[in-house]
């Protein structure tokens, strides 16, 4: 069965201040993260951690590896917000079950029924093929 996104857990998820980790932020200025995660930040007010390969800092943020890399002080992440593609978001979904995270949003685009069926039987809100950026207007945020 195909996921569909519930109205109220975007609307909570985006109006609820918490810890996003967004999995590829990197310091490439074209890449759709980075001023997705300004959003994120800025505009809604929550806490990122940028998490790429390298684990470069992005927007003045420490930067992770992978989410397993998040310091307990960091902890629990509230969403994992996934910029990577459909065939890389799984194993980013099974991590983001590994660490505890509360929710796994995956970017537009980013489709994968299974993970998604995954996060959901270990208790995870999911958002799927979705910005924040574009729902924001509609929530009055």
């Amino acid at each position: 069965m195909a996921h569909v996104n519930d109205p109220a857990v975007l609307a909570r998820l985006m109006r609820t201040k918490g810890r996003w980790a967004v999995v590829g932020l990197t310091t490439n200025e074209w890449r759709a993260a980075y001023d997705t995660s300004l959003f994120i930040r800025d505009r809604l007010g929550m806490e990122i951690i940028p998490v790429n390969l390298p684990g470069d800092a992005v927007h003045g943020e420490t930067g992770y590896r992978k989410l397993a890399d998040i310091p307990e002080s960091k902890q629990p992440i509230d969403v994992v917000d996934c910029f990577v593609n459909s065939q890389k978001v799984g194993d980013v979904v099974d991590q983001a079950i590994a660490v505890g995270a509360k929710a796994v949003w995956l970017q537009l685009g980013v489709i994968d029924e299974a993970a998604a069926e995954r996060a959901k039987a270990a208790g995870l809100d999911v958002v799927m093929n979705a910005c924040p950026a574009q729902h924001a207007a509609r929530l009055g945020l």
